[in-house]
């Protein structure tokens, strides 16, 4: 990766950078430890619902020894006009190194990582744009679980037009050699996806693939019709994994889920932590990915070094 302060999409980053993180989260797995050059703050700036994210960006600060402050968009001067921008800036003179923002307009990154801005920055997911800390996790998962991507069946299914995480991943996929390959509604899918993979029916792929990667159905940003239209019952049995279905997939194949699940809608609630899940996997990852990507960004500024090195020779 270039030497940048910020780590906002996937397209920054290099087949050499992912295999970095994966090797450094690997690191932090297996103990690894770093110190601060000084006392270092970070603030989480989430504008939508969270759960997994959020915490697993605190406690990824926290454990590389990092203060976390505080932030309530509710509460902020957000709601009285002030710019995401101006935020920033303001957090930054009174001290913080670190921002990590979710937020619902995709690309908002866009004048922060072109402007003045000292702290580092990294997004937590934009819009339906971008999660690159998701799409690390999920490398990290899937290379845990076969150790290359170079020929790997990927299968993203579901409610593709409004997931950051199935752009992210059809992107790095795509860049690591496997082949990406897509489901669910077809009203949800978009030409933007046909140079990444190729549109099948579900029934078509499951007994052909080593991922199988669900996705949630995004009702906050489907159309008041399309919610009222809904029936999960339905979209279930047409493009959820069924019992029925989990029998036909190869013995080493592996179900991913970014989550929340929505259990009986994306995938029966008996296979969430099924044999062949690695859900709640993906989630613990998530902490090792996180302080890779913060470390990488600190090391950059001179304000971390290694103290502990087990099983890894990684350098930030």
């Amino acid at each position: 990766m270039q030497k940048q302060n910020y780590i906002v999409s996937v397209d920054q980053l290099t087949n050499g950078d992912v295999l970095d993180f994966i090797r450094s989260a690997q690191a932090f797995k297996h103990g690894q430890t770093v110190q601060l050059a000084r006392p270092c703050f970070a603030m989480n700036f989430f504008f939508e619902n969270s759960t997994r994210t959020h915490t697993s960006f605190e406690m990824a600060e926290r454990r590389l020894g990092m203060q976390v402050i505080p932030f309530d968009p509710k509460t902020s001067s957000v709601t009285k006009g002030e710019s995401l921008l101006d935020t920033l800036k303001t957090v930054q003179a009174i001290g913080v190194d670190l921002a990590v923002i979710r937020h619902p307009r995709d690309r908002y990154y866009q004048p922060l990582t072109t402007s003045d801005l000292t702290l580092s920055l990294i997004n937590a997911g934009d819009g339906s744009g971008q999660h690159p800390s998701q799409s690390l996790l999920d490398m990290l998962t899937i290379y845990e679980e076969f150790g290359h991507f170079d020929g790997l069946k990927v299968a993203i299914i579901g409610d593709l037009a409004h997931s950051r995480v199935a752009r992210s991943n059809m992107m790095l996929l795509n860049q690591l050699g496997a082949q990406v390959f897509f489901s669910g509604p077809e009203e949800w899918t978009h030409a933007e996806f046909d140079q990444y993979g190729t549109y099948q029916p579900l029934d078509t792929l499951v007994s052909e693939m080593d991922v199988l990667m669900f996705l949630r159905v995004q009702h906050e940003r489907l159309t008041q019709a399309n919610n009222e239209a809904f029936d999960a019952a339905t979209y279930h049995q047409q493009y959820g994994l069924t019992k029925a279905r989990a029998a036909k997939m190869p013995a080493n194949a592996i179900i991913m889920h970014p989550a929340p699940v929505n259990r009986g809608v994306e995938i029966a609630s008996d296979l969430v932590e099924a044999p062949q899940s690695r859900i709640f996997q993906q989630m613990a990852n998530g902490v090792y990915v996180r302080m890779a990507m913060i470390a990488k960004l600190l090391a950059q500024r001179d304000l971390l070094t290694i103290t502990k090195t087990e099983a890894s020779t990684w350098q930030p």
